[in-house]
């Protein structure tokens, strides 16, 4: 154990291991295969394995722990025997260990024994160079402080000298300035005292001059020389933009630039236009100081915003008058504010060439009319809304005379835009900017349009009350809604886009006034009847009727005068109105025009096919006829009398609706009647007297008591020629000019007239009655009806043939030849 201490000592191998720890650093891997035969070597391993004795190789073993578990087990007598002879055996095995490397161990002594004599060697060398170090420091230290105490009195030579330079140089500037500004006031150079200014003051501060007396002497002046300069500048900009004189403007902005605060100073002007925009503006609505100025008695206002008994009158005239003042200083203000950025927008500084808007406004930044106008148009809605909600009196005002309002605001617009149109130069206001303003006083619009509704609205209830169906209003009191609708238009028609607003509410009334209307409107047997005397339901649709053509006569002739976008807000309303109209006397017309076709289609029931002079020479007009003008003589004095205005009372270029009702009435009377005089057959020489001479009495009786017949066009002329077309040769039939003014389907029914019996028209092939047959007329195109006689034709052509004839007669070839011409004519005019 003595032998393997100092091994222990020198092993890495903590102390405190265990002696089974120390042994198995020992081993060495060369004699491995050796020791396992060895058997002391064999019970170590067996030691190690064993689980008492394994705690003992563990780094944490603690032999407290160990001695507490011994203990505790019951046998510590047992324990400790195992302990002792794992001990012996221990020390069996070290000294095994030490004799088997005797030699490497005293191998390793000597090698110890040389590297202890090469550290002594090593440490004399050391020791040598440390007092040569010294000797080398205590040979350089001298000379090094010298040189730094060189260098430091060098660089405050340099220092001091820079400085006295450059207060030199501040003072010599300082006395330019002195001798600029001991010259004449009105010809002092403020940009240049500017400059030598800010060139004074930036040298301080960059050399830091602070300190030095004369320096600091020249500095006091410099600074209230500053302020002079600041103060006379800020004159100069401020008469350059009340005065609109560029080049004052131009100077005090270059004085700022040359003291380096245009921006700050820029800042500082737009906002005190802002203010005086808003102050202006509050100052205008104050109803407390329009009242006190009236001059009729203390006590302000009211508690609801209105003034005393008796002083209305005047407050209305101060409240305009203010806001008058409050106009033209708005004006004045945006075009103050526009003149200084036109000018920041044109002028350069002379020597960088940077121009002056750049150092004010950045990319992106709004301009500076933009900031201005913005800030006016917030106070401005704001005190609109507050006099709104707060003043009764100011929202009277504001609400009844909003025409006035508006109309001040768009001068305002005008004015500005107006006197900022420079080419070149953005103006004042954009459109946004207008519509910013307009907008403030939305609200008084919207309570102007609501009054002006109710007014008229008011107005067409009083005069068609829902309470009473059978009333009729009175021509004046129709006459009182046209002219208050009149008078609403023209107080807001210097304003075209007031007068669309105002405009679409006449809209509204108008539908009202058609509703209330229609509401009135008749109906029933007694409004159609056409047999006796107009009824009261009769005369009452015909009062409604003109009372609704009167008002759409006149708010028609209002519109002629104003823009086409003025028609087009009240079209829908007029429609409505004049449908009305016309659904009060429709079913009255539509009543005659189905008894006056009644008494045509009689024409069918008369003999036409009678021979003989005594048919000829009768002057008489057929019984149908004679009918037919009764009933146009009786609806002439019993209904159109009453309806159909004098001529004296028509106004030009307008159309009444019982004209054109009756205009439609007399056109198909003369198109009913040729379409069943075509279809009369027989009709023979005598017949076709008799008929010419009831399209005379037609053409008379029309012309006198329904309309002129000279200006019913296509319907006339097909009366007028379809007379001497029944009388012309059927050979001279198709080269005639007559075909021109006739539909294809009359004068093809006249032909069969001309045929053949067997040759059967499509109502007698079909075995309709003239009536059916002209209602199958009334839905078919041309070409249709040419189908229908082109199947008479081909039924002709195969009755002949199957009789083995070989001739047709003449009138057959003429209606295929004419058939499919007038028809093909036909088609390509209407589609042209």
């Amino acid at each position: 154990m003595a032998m393997a201490s100092p091994a222990a000592a020198r092993s890495p191998v903590s102390a405190t291991a265990s002696p089974m720890q120390r042994l198995s650093t020992f081993k060495n891997p060369s004699t491995g295969a050796a020791s396992v035969t060895n058997p002391t070597s064999s019970a170590l391993d067996s030691l190690a394995s064993d689980p008492i004795f394994s705690a003992f190789l563990s780094p944490s073993f603690s032999s407290t722990s160990f001695s507490s578990a011994a203990l505790s087990s019951g046998s510590p007598a047992s324990t400790a025997e195992k302990l002792h002879h794992a001990i012996r055996l221990l020390e069996n095995q070290l000294r095994s260990e030490v004799l088997s490397r005797h030699n490497d161990l005293l191998s390793q002594l000597s090698s110890l024994h040389h590297a202890d004599h090469a550290l002594s060697t090593l440490r004399s060398a050391l020791s040598s160079l440390q007092s040569s170090v010294r000797r080398l420091r205590s040979e350089l230290s001298d000379p090094h402080r010298s040189v730094a105490a060189k260098t430091a009195q060098l660089s405050n030579l340099h220092l001091t000298t820079e400085l006295l330079q450059h207060s030199i140089r501040a003072l010599r500037l300082s006395k330019k300035l002195r001798d600029l500004m001991a010259a004449d006031p009105e010809k002092l150079d403020l940009a240049k005292a500017a400059q030598l200014h800010y060139e004074i003051l930036s040298l301080c501060d960059e050399y830091d001059l602070g300190g030095i007396d004369a320096v600091d002497e020249e500095l006091d002046w410099v600074r209230k020389t500053g302020d002079l300069l600041r103060s006379e500048a800020m004159k100069v900009l401020e008469r350059g933009m009340e005065g609109l004189n560029q080049a004052e403007v131009g100077t005090g902005l270059q004085v700022f630039y040359n003291l380096g605060e245009l921006k700050v100073t820029v800042e500082q002007v737009v906002n005190k236009y802002k203010g005086l925009g808003a102050k202006s503006v509050s100052v205008a609505l104050d109803m407390k100081a329009v009242t006190g100025g009236s001059g009729y008695g203390p006590g302000g206002i009211r508690g609801s915003g209105t003034p005393h008994i008796g002083g209305g009158a005047k407050a209305r005239e101060a409240l305009w008058h203010r806001l008058g003042n409050c106009m033209d200083q708005l004006h004045s203000i945006a075009v103050a504010v526009w003149h200084l950025q036109r000018v920041l927008s044109k002028k350069r500084d002379p020597f960088s060439h940077v121009l002056l808007l750049d150092e004010v406004i950045q990319e992106g930044d709004p301009m500076l009319t933009e900031r201005v106008w913005e800030a006016i148009t917030k106070a401005f809605a704001s005190q609109m809304k507050s006099a709104f909600t707060a003043s009764s009196f100011v929202k009277e005002i504001f609400t009844m005379g909003y025409p006035k309002l508006y109309s001040m605001i768009e001068n305002l617009l005008e004015r500005i835009s107006h006197d900022t149109d420079v080419k070149g130069v953005l103006p004042a206001i954009n459109s946004s900017g207008k519509e910013q303003i307009i907008s403030a006083v939305e609200i008084f619009q919207n309570a102007f349009l609501a009054h002006c509704l109710s007014r008229l609205s008011d107005l067409v209830n009083s005069v068609f009350p829902m309470s009473s169906r059978g009333s009729v209003p009175s021509k004046e009191q129709i006459s009182r809604i046209i002219t208050r609708i009149q008078e609403e238009i023209e107080a807001v028609q210097v304003d075209a886009r007031l007068t669309l607003l105002v405009l679409r509410e006449v809209g509204k009334v108008l539908i009202l006034l058609a509703e209330r209307a229609e509401y009135q409107i008749s109906t029933g047997p007694e409004s159609r009847q056409v047999s006796g005397p107009a009824t009261p339901a009769q005369l009452k649709n015909f009062t409604l009727c003109q009372h609704l053509q009167d008002v759409h006569t006149r708010i028609s002739s209002m519109l002629k005068g104003m823009p086409s976008i003025a028609a087009d807000v009240l079209s829908a309303s007029l429609g409505a109105l004049y449908g009305v109209a016309c659904d009060s006397v429709t079913s009255l017309f539509q009543a005659m025009l189905d008894r006056l076709e009644s008494c045509i289609l009689q024409i069918h029931d008369q003999n036409f096919g009678a021979h003989g002079m005594d048919a000829a020479m009768d002057n008489n007009a057929s019984p149908y006829m004679e009918e037919l003008q009764k009933c146009i003589l009786h609806f002439r004095s019993e209904f159109l009398s009453r309806l159909l205005p004098s001529r004296n009372s028509v106004t030009p270029g307008t159309e009444n609706i019982s004209t054109r009702l009756v205009q439609s009435m007399a056109s198909r009377v003369l198109v009913f009647f040729i379409r069943h005089a075509s279809l009369v057959r027989p009709l023979s020489e005598s017949g076709k007297l008799r008929m010419a001479r009831d399209m005379a009495e037609l053409e008379l009786a029309v012309g006198q008591n329904l309309f002129p017949v000279e200006q019913l066009g296509a319907p006339y002329r097909a009366l007028r020629a379809f007379r001497p077309l029944i009388f012309l040769e059927t050979a001279h039939l198709a080269s005639s000019p007559l075909l021109q003014d006739l539909p294809p389907n009359v004068i093809l029914h006249h032909l069969y007239t001309r045929a053949p019996e067997e040759l059967q028209s499509p109502m007698q092939r079909n075995k309709l009655t003239p009536l059916q047959y002209s209602l199958w007329l009334d839905s078919q195109w041309e070409d249709q009806i040419w189908k229908g006689i082109k199947a008479t034709l081909d039924d002709y052509a195969t009755n002949v043939r199957s009789r083995g004839d070989k001739e047709f007669s003449p009138v057959y070839p003429l209606m295929l030849q004419l058939g499919s011409s007038l028809v093909e004519k036909d088609q390509t005019s209407s589609k042209s």
